[in-house]
């Protein structure tokens, strides 16, 4: 059955049990609360489940626990970082952390990243920047699991991007997305559960379309769109992984499959004063009468969302009833906890509620 737990009782486990691992405690903090805030967004695919692949890659060494995340290269707003094959939160959390810090002396800040780890969800790392009132534009490429159109084998990745905007009393705009027609995180958590998939997500190894989550995982997601889905995760991989020096398609370390080395994940990063083009009032005002009038197309029976605004409706509701983690989900990382770790208290308690969909 599954249990509720509240949030920040979540990230204090998920904090405890990846410190034990070898993060040390502000980095096991930041993964967990990266982790955590995808599942109070509802992206529970990237949430806390994730946690027990990171133990082991840390445990395994494929991670190095204390990177020396370091500016390699700077000219004007252009940078490329070394993350030190970091945990991915970490080092993202840090890029974004130094292209804020220089956004007072340039108006547009660029961060190429390489030698980092899968990072969950791109919108965690929007939210300095959104308190700033700031633009963000990230893109990563990810493992190849998805054939390009025409291909018959895998070569890209999920390459998901994120694009968050301050929209005054609208609270921001949040476009974080993959490029195939669903994040692969859903296919591993159904096969996992037993669960079968629904037609139209993925291919098995032969190019049959599946509804077997195990042969959609032996085979390739498809790019959401067809070919212009491809063709953004292929402009994605031209950003995150040739641009920066990160691995590229299928050089780039699997996740899961690949126990033997290091990911090297890339991203692309830009950073942008909004007001270097607006004024931000002038901006707030404009861009809360181009929301106001986009839903106001909604009908009697239907409403118009902007990008975002169901995450955050999510949000606001998760934060108040707590997180609903899955039997399989709560064992998991019961078997990655350390001796002893107290077990948060919402996790003995059922949860029939229905959440925000």
């Amino acid at each position: 059955m599954n249990v509720t737990v509240h949030p920040d009782e979540l990230r204090r486990y998920g904090s405890a049990i990846l410190s034990a691992a070898g993060l040390p405690e502000p980095d096991a903090d930041i993964v967990a609360g990266s982790l955590v805030d995808a599942n109070l967004r509802g992206t529970d695919s990237h949430g806390v489940s994730r946690i027990p692949i990171y133990v082991e890659r840390i445990r395994r060494g494929i991670v190095e626990p204390h990177p020396q995340i370091r500016v390699i290269s700077e000219s004007g707003g252009a940078l490329i970082v070394d993350g030190g094959n970091g945990m991915g939160a970490v080092v993202t959390s840090k890029a974004m952390e130094i292209a804020l810090d220089r956004l007072g002396k340039q108006r547009s800040i660029s961060v190429a990243i390489r030698n980092s780890n899968h990072y969950a969800s791109g919108s965690y790392y929007a939210k300095p920047a959104l308190a700033r009132g700031a633009a963000t534009f990230l893109y990563s490429n990810a493992p190849a699991t998805m054939s390009p159109w025409g291909g018959s084998r895998r070569f890209l990745g999920t390459n998901p991007y994120t694009f968050a905007i301050p929209a005054g009393r609208y609270g921001s705009l949040v476009l974080d997305m993959a490029t195939s027609v669903v994040a692969r995180g859903k296919i591993i958590q159904a096969a996992q559960r037993g669960e079968s998939i629904p037609a139209g997500w993925a291919v098995d190894a032969e190019g049959r379309p599946t509804t077997d989550p195990q042969a959609a995982l032996e085979g390739s997601v498809i790019p959401f769109g067809g070919p212009k889905g491809y063709g953004i995760a292929m402009m994605v991989e031209v950003m995150a992984g040739v641009l920066t020096g990160a691995n590229i398609g299928p050089d780039v370390g699997d996740l899961y499959e690949n126990l033997q080395q290091p990911q090297n994940v890339g991203a692309f990063l830009q950073v942008l004063d909004i007001s270097a083009f607006l004024p931000h009032e002038q901006f707030v005002a404009r861009i809360e009468e181009f929301i106001e009038a986009l839903k106001a197309t909604g009908t009697g029976s239907s409403e118009v969302l902007f990008p975002g605004e169901l995450e955050a409706r999510n949000v606001e509701a998760r934060r108040t009833r707590g997180i609903t983690i899955s039997p399989d989900v709560v064992a998991a990382l019961a078997q990655v906890a350390p001796s002893g770790l107290p077990t948060p208290t919402g996790m003995e308690n059922s949860d029939k509620s229905e959440e925000v969909s």
